[in-house]
């Protein structure tokens, strides 16, 4: 930690200011310039947060030298995480593929779409069971029936399946049927349900909140490394914006900033950023393009009739179409889309394909 001192700060108030470190257990490093005097302070960073050192007399500014989320940053953790998602990883090189309509349905369609995203090479079935909106009147989801038949097409088509938990009280029940927890953007800060998912054994999928900062996003997945599960895949899914010629702003640069500070795989989510399928193909294509670990489209066989969010949804045969786009961008990084457990690896046979060494938590 550094204090910046005023510039007119007093013999008087720099002293008072090393008293305090001192108090604190602290060791001090006292450095005077033309312009500026600051103090270097070394210790324990977590009690120096929880002090209020701004209001100590002639200190200008508090300049932490580490983040404040230690378990996510790249500094604590240097190599890019690996999370394992029931035999689908992601990082490291190794690119989720999560497909599937925004709300779980009837039967016969749930089967239909999921045959056909699997067909293209996703390899993460989604669908709300739960689903919390924006008016209380729209469709709030199938609940613990949705959640039986998400895992009736994740067992029939061999595919991991993500969905949403929405309540600290329900994580224990979704952890039953899914293979990944979702907290959506709206949950991003319930810190409640952030540590209930840190006590779960699941990999977690966390959202970007609408109006959250890079440092938020990070300091809430602080609370689910905090709690032991370090299985945790970040989205970055568009934030609020002025402009309402898209549902959000897609912060495509989030990408390598999130891969600059944190260890923890990012991915996009075009669907939720843009709310429009014509923009889809080309942010999802962007997203890998600057370097995140998958990609996350929403897709309906008859969006006119979606539960919810059917206008943003991609129809399969588009969805087919980028799945094949993605896969060629992907060979060109050095990447690749991982398998689903059991089936061939592709290009498992190909030396130019190979993926290096990466922990793996």
């Amino acid at each position: 930690m550094i204090l910046i001192l005023k510039n007119l700060a007093t013999d008087d108030q720099i002293d008072h200011v090393l008293r305090r470190v001192e108090e604190m257990g602290l060791q001090h490093h006292l450095s005077r310039g033309t312009h500026r005097t600051i103090v270097g302070i070394i210790g324990d960073e977590d009690q120096l947060r929880e002090e209020p050192l701004r209001a100590i007399p002639g200190v200008a500014q508090v300049v932490p030298v580490l983040p404040p989320y230690k378990l996510a940053s790249r500094d604590a953790h240097p190599e890019s995480s690996i999370v394992d998602v029931s035999g689908v990883k992601i990082g490291g090189g190794h690119l989720g593929m999560i497909a599937g309509p925004c709300s779980v349905e009837d039967p016969d369609r749930m089967f239909r779409i999921a045959e056909k995203v699997v067909a293209s090479g996703a390899n993460l079935f989604r669908g709300g069971a739960y689903k919390p909106r924006t008016s209380p009147y729209a469709f709030q989801g199938m609940g613990e029936d949705g959640l039986k038949l998400l895992r009736e097409v994740g067992n029939r088509y061999n595919i991991p399946v993500v969905t949403e938990v929405t309540d600290p009280r329900l994580v224990e029940l979704v952890s039953g049927y899914a293979d990944m927890l979702q907290v959506g953007a709206r949950n991003m800060q319930n810190f409640a349900l952030l540590t209930e998912v840190g006590k779960s054994k699941r990999p977690v999928l966390l959202k970007r909140g609408m109006s959250a900062t890079i440092t938020d996003l990070l300091m809430c997945a602080e609370y689910i490394l905090s709690q032991g599960n370090m299985n945790v895949v970040l989205c970055e899914r568009g934030i609020k914006s002025f402009d309402p010629a898209t549902r959000n702003l897609f912060d495509v640069a989030a990408v390598p900033l999130v891969q600059q500070l944190s260890h923890l795989p990012i991915i996009v989510d075009p669907s939720h950023a843009t709310g429009r399928p014509d923009l889809i193909p080309a942010c999802a294509m962007a997203g890998l393009a600057a370097g995140a670990d998958g990609v996350h489209i929403e897709v309906h066989d008859c969006p006119e009739v979606a539960k919810s969010d059917g206008p943003q949804a991609l129809l399969p045969e588009q969805y087919d179409q980028l799945a094949g786009q993605m896969k060629s961008l992907a060979a060109l990084l050095g990447k690749q889309f991982s398998t689903l457990p059991g089936s061939p690896n592709p290009s498992a046979s190909d030396p130019q394909s190979s993926i290096n060494s990466e922990t793996v938590v």
